[in-house]
């Protein structure tokens, strides 16, 4: 992996993570989704419209049914997101559904797509994924309330990353989509393909923007910025290498967890942490 890709990938992570804590702080109902897809779509318009019009990216069948397949793929994730911080902890929730992501995509992507990671990759990949089990499998993280619950909405999140993953590999590597045009066509289908649900609860809506309107905001603008640069190093680095290492974002999440929102048991998660940093050294050295 080149210097370039991983620090892509590291800005990508630390922008996750922030958002990710402020959806944490929201917990909204299925609306805040929406809300935020919405607010995604509007604020990244000025850019999407010059890349069509001033510099003529076309945009054809081809490149809107990618973005119509990653818009369904993304609104599980973030629905499926949004219940399992409704059920558990940001410190359960975000690193096994982070986790289990980059692990089934490598796989799909070594499997089915013909990438070769090396030896050292595949082991650093594998140093990620130990530090999430690490992370994630206490016994005391599942006896806390909803715990189960939210390790269940967790996994299936875990699923829809690795789909998602694998399907925007191929549309900004194989068919050239431009990473913003691909993020900002699959917010706008999100929020075209929630909006039946926001109109039926509308007074959920609108109690989401009354009491969660920053967050919303935040979590607008951070959630293309994380993927756009994410997209962006996937266009010439495999997404064996780059699924794994995007997960250092569970590391400052877990410490945003731990600082913001009082989720202790340090000792184990200093443990994991390292775990996860060797292995992002790993990948980015092999």
């Amino acid at each position: 992996m080149s210097l370039f890709a991983l620090t892509l990938i590291l800005a990508a992570a630390f922008i996750h993570a922030t958002w990710n804590l402020l959806n944490k702080k929201a917990s909204g109902h299925a609306t805040f989704t929406w809300l935020v897809a919405v607010l995604s779509a509007v604020f990244y318009s000025p850019v999407a419209v010059a890349l069509i019009v001033f510099w003529q990216m076309p945009i054809d069948l081809g490149a809107l049914g990618l973005m119509a397949g990653s818009a369904m793929l993304h609104t599980a994730y973030f629905v499926l997101l949004n219940e399992g911080y409704r059920a558990g902890d940001l410190s359960l929730v975000y690193p096994l559904a982070r986790g289990t992501g980059p692990l089934l995509s490598s796989m799909a992507a070594i499997l089915f797509l013909g990438e070769r990671p090396s030896a050292l990759a595949i082991a650093g990949g594998l140093l990620v994924v130990l530090g999430v089990a690490t992370l994630t499998m206490g016994p005391q993280m599942l006896r806390a309330a909803g715990a189960r619950k939210a390790v269940v909405f967790a996994l299936v999140t875990g699923t829809f990353i690795a789909a998602y993953t694998l399907w925007d590999k191929q549309a900004v590597g194989k068919f050239a989509v431009t990473p913003l045009l691909l993020d900002w066509g699959q917010n706008l289908g999100r929020s075209l393909l929630l909006t039946p649900f926001a109109l039926r609860h509308w007074q959920s809506a609108r109690n989401e923007w009354r009491t969660h309107r920053f967050e919303a905001i935040g979590v607008a603008l951070l959630v293309p910025l994380s993927y756009i640069l994410v997209l962006t190093a996937m266009q010439f680095t495999p997404v064996s290498y780059v699924a794994p290492a995007r997960e250092i974002s569970i590391l400052i999440g877990t410490v945003m967890g731990t600082h913001f929102l009082s989720e202790g048991d340090v000792r184990r998660r200093l443990i994991a942490a390292g775990a996860m940093v060797l292995g992002v050294v790993g990948l980015a050295v092999g």
